[in-house]
């Protein structure tokens, strides 16, 4: 969607950015070739690591003389200028390939064939002419025809440079095997400082985007020693093998007396001393001896006389086939350099990576500055035959100080966020609850439970709440301390069963002793919102509970018991008509996926609001689909049924039928069975906000799509949107509904940062919308909240589709105050808070996932299944005493 204009309110400010200018001289050759490459093994069979791959097209570079090319490490070759024939061929010899290090994260069977070399045959065939002229054009803001692919081809010569320097690629990021890169050392491990850099176009022009990158690396070196570090163990007798075979699964070692390197593919079920192999003999005269069954102990100390002294009663590593294994003694075996740990990392390793990244914002400008001088991209060879060369400088933009939303507190008292913060201090909820019959569970923590409910209470009374006594403080049996998690709650149930009877408690909070990854907090979520319907807070409070601390656990209650702790002030205004004069619907969605290589479902999360005009209480819904699904389709699907009658059999509208209540919803609402389509959430999003709302229907659906790459947005309009508008249009029975739409895609993973003329970060509301914005699309940088830590990373917003009609001032308003709704805090938050919500439900029920039993689908929500594939896990029903709740608050 094009732009439709700039942004004017707010306080104008000058920033820096991390985009550095572009210069494009006039050359020779007008064009860049792009070829496609196929390289194959003598017997025809493909090569597919793209480590090797780069070896034998850097062995063809020397048969082309003088010509350079950036290769993408698959199938694409480009070049400036024309090689000398449409279609070229040779045969590539490399010498024993497993000697040398390959950054492919994956290497072919056929390169691990140990002392021998390899022939290729490679094919270069011209495929397409990429104008260079395109990037000048890009260059003057322009959107010459070509301008994307010759973006992708900057990239693409990128990338070629830094694997032209050794470097390991992870997408546009690079990371060299240097110290002086490496943050910190931790079980096995090293975080290792990398660069993004990538090429945008802009309407300042064509900018080189750069920024500071970090990943995990394994640390080389002897694997014995790494698996004592990451086990944090000083004996190596004490290694859990089974957890030690999945660490080292598919990571790369040098095997010392060969000097070859060699994929992991497990470990050897004995010890050294006991795995047995037939050896296979030859005589002087290449007559085979009688096979010989043999240790690989004695093989190895007896045959090829290396003395080992650790590895007897270590198991080997397999180096081979798990049907055709090749064993190799532990000590011999060394973890190679620049290897990136790709499983699922701990909440430890996270935090570490998280903590170590940060950088203040001078010492980020700095950092940049040096790799930039390093890098030296104006000596890249094929950058000089495009006529391009970087500037050194950050690119000055103008941004503009959004003033921040005036909120309201109870009694109607005003708020006035400062630096994007506010308090409670002589200030009531908005809308404060009354707490009765609660019960309180503690979970063995080491702390008084009376003392917190008598915080509570006195605590909840200053901000309005009344907050009766506990019915009961329920202490856990300590003979089911070390338990499992579930037997721990079946327990904590039955002790509350025997005590309370058919009492049942409106409200529990449960205590639990660990802060962060509770074994116990799964079953607990899964028992009490899908079994029992009972809403819960948890909490995990230190020795010192304060004042602070107490009243973020009543922000929690308060919001999930229907309360409301503060809300914008122009919610019952008319300072922004097109929401609060027309029925409106705000929905925040989000999809999320398990860790790589795991089979867990994906999880989409939709959250609508609720109580039109207002806009800071919403209601969740959250589905399964298939594992790394971003999209879905069949949302809306029209079939002809046996009565020769046309009905829709998509995901949505049969979802919508499973409940009486709702077959009764479309009797009076007829065609309002709107965004009940998009992820088959809409049913009771729709039928909530309609009856929550004056029976009013939305005329205005605001959509806020996080997840999304810019490379899915068209996706997101042909098929959700599409599907979206269909659904209405089939189900608009009277014709006198036609709902608007806007959609908004919220990208959090970006590499632009602002930084201010001095070492603060950039101040909460600061909004950017031109110079280094797109020049043919309406987006914006946003940073709503105040950076603490680090370098603030704003927000970027793309508006795909808005037939609603907002100015720009009104949409950057809007989006600005969505960030200081979130109940749970009293300071604005990074993205708007239905896209934050959507992240929360969809980790509270993807939690309760990992414990749902797979028999129990009767009272679950249907999963999505596609044509030959294994049929998804359906979701955990909520209980209906709790599915409209901000449970996930």
């Amino acid at each position: 969607m094009a732009r439709s204009g700039y942004g004017s309110k707010g306080d104008r400010i000058n920033l820096l950015t991390n985009h550095f200018g572009v210069n494009f001289t006039q050359v020779k050759t007008q064009d860049f070739f792009q070829y496609s490459v196929a390289i194959t093994y003598e017997d025809k069979k493909p090569v597919e690591g793209k480590g090797i791959s780069r070896k034998i097209l850097a062995k063809v570079q020397t048969e082309l003389g003088s010509k350079h090319f950036a290769y993408d490490g698959e199938k694409i070759l480009y070049t400036v200028g024309s090689l000398p024939k449409k279609e070229l061929y040779f045969s590539v010899v490399l010498e024993d390939m497993s000697r040398s290090k390959s950054n492919a994260s994956s290497s072919d069977a056929n390169t691990r064939r140990p002392g021998k070399s390899k022939k290729f045959n490679v094919s270069i065939t011209f495929a397409a002419k990429i104008a260079i002229q395109a990037i000048k054009g890009t260059l003057q803001g322009e959107e010459p025809n070509d301008h994307q692919n010759a973006v992708r081809v900057m990239d693409v010569i990128l990338r070629q440079n830094a694997a032209t320097n050794g470097c390991l690629l992870v997408r546009q990021s690079f990371f060299q095997n240097d110290d002086r890169y490496v943050l910190e050392y931790f079980g096995g491990f090293h975080l290792c400082r990398g660069f993004h850099s990538s090429f945008r176009a802009t309407q300042g022009g064509l900018s080189l985007n750069i920024d500071v990158s970090a990943t995990l690396l394994v640390t080389p070196g002897p694997v014995i020693k790494f698996l004592t570090d990451n086990q944090g163990l000083r004996n190596q007798s004490l290694i859990d093998w089974k957890k030690a075979g999945r660490t080292l699964k598919n990571l790369r070692v040098k095997v010392s007396h060969t000097n070859r390197q060699c994929k992991i593919t497990g470990l050897s079920k004995l010890s050294c001393r006991d795995e047995k192999f037939i050896l296979k003999q030859k005589q002087a005269t290449g007559e085979v001896k009688e096979d010989e069954v043999i240790t690989v102990y004695k093989y190895f100390t007896e045959r090829l006389k290396i003395p080992l002294r650790v590895s007897g009663d270590l198991p080997c590593i397999n180096v081979g086939k798990s049907t055709r294994p090749t064993y190799i003694p532990m000590e011999l075996c060394e973890l190679v350099p620049l290897q990136r740990y790709t499983k699922a990392l701990t909440s430890y390793q996270r935090s570490k990576i998280v903590t170590k990244s940060m950088q203040k914002p001078r010492e980020k400008m700095n950092v940049l500055n040096n790799a930039l001088n390093d890098i030296n991209y104006n000596n890249d060879a094929m950058l000089q035959e495009c006529g391009v060369s970087i500037g050194y400088d950050f690119t000055q933009v103008e941004g503009r100080i959004l003033t921040a939303p005036k909120l309201k507190a109870g009694d109607n008292k005003d708020i006035y966020p400062a630096h994007g913060r506010w308090n409670f201090n002589e200030k009531k909820f908005a809308e404060p609850v009354t707490v009765t019959k609660w019960a309180v569970v503690n979970f063995s923590a080491p702390c008084n439970p009376d003392s917190i409910c008598k915080d509570l209470i006195k605590c909840g009374g200053k901000k309005g709440m009344n907050i009766e006594r506990p019915m009961h403080v329920f202490q856990e049996n300590l003979r089911f301390k070390d338990a499992q998690a579930n037997i721990r709650v079946e327990k904590m149930f039955e002790q509350m069963k025997s005590e309370l009877g058919n009492k049942k408690p409106l409200f529990l909070l449960c205590i639990l002793a660990e802060k962060k990854n509770s074994l116990v907090y799964g079953p607990w979520k899964k028992k009490i919102l899908v079994e029992h319907g009972i809403v819960t807070q948890c909490i995990a409070p230190s020795s010192n509970v304060n004042d602070q601390y107490i009243t973020n656990v009543l922000l929690k209650i308060n919001a999930k018991l229907g309360g409301l702790n503060s809300r914008l002030a122009m919610e019952l205004s008319k300072e922004m008509p097109l929401v609060t004069q027309s029925p409106t619907i705000i929905i925040g969605m989000d999809v999320s996926h398990g860790s790589p290589g795991s089979d867990v479902p994906s999880t989409a999360a939709v959250v609508g609001s609720r109580q039109w005009p207002l806009i800071s209480k919403y209601r969740a819904c959250v589905r399964t689909q298939p594992r790394r699904t971003e999209m879905i389709e069949n949302l809306f699907k029209p079939v002809t049924n046996e009565e020769g009658k046309k009905v829709d059999e998509g995901i949505f509208w049969f979802d919508f039928l499973e409940l009486h209540s709702c077959v009764v919803f479309i009797a009076r609402g007829r065609g309002f069975c709107i965004l009940i389509l998009f992820y088959a959430f809409y049913r009771e999003l729709l039928f909530d906000f309609y009856s929550s709302s004056r029976q009013r229907k939305p005329e205005h659906i605001i959509i806020f799509r996080d997840g999304v790459s810019e490379s899915q947005f068209t996706q997101v309009l042909n098929i959700e949107l599409d599907q979206m508008m269909q659904a209405c249009e089939f189900h608009n029975n009277h014709g006198d509904w036609k709902p608007k739409f806007t959609v908004i895609i919220s990208v959090k993973r970006h590499h632009t940062r602002f930084f201010q003329h001095s070492d603060q970060n950039v101040l909460p509301g600061t909004i950017v919308d031109s110079r280094i914005c797109s020049p043919y699309s309406n987006d914006f940088y946003l940073c709503a909240h105040a950076g603490i830590l680090g370098t603030s990373r704003p927000i970027h917003y793309h508006v795909l589709y808005d037939d609603i009609g907002f100015s720009t001032d009104e949409l950057q308003e809007l989006v600005h105050s969505l960030s200081y709704v979130y109940q749970r805090s009293t300071s604005a938050i990074s993205q708007v808070a239905p896209v934050m919500y959507a992240h929360l439900a969809a980790a509270q029920m993807a939690t309760a996932m990992k414990f749902e039993d797979s028999s129990e689908t009767s009272s679950s929500h249907g999963g999505i299944t596609t044509s030959g594939e294994v049929p998804v896990p359906p979701m955990p029903k909520l209980n209906a005493n709790v599915a409209s709740s901000m449970f996930f608050c």
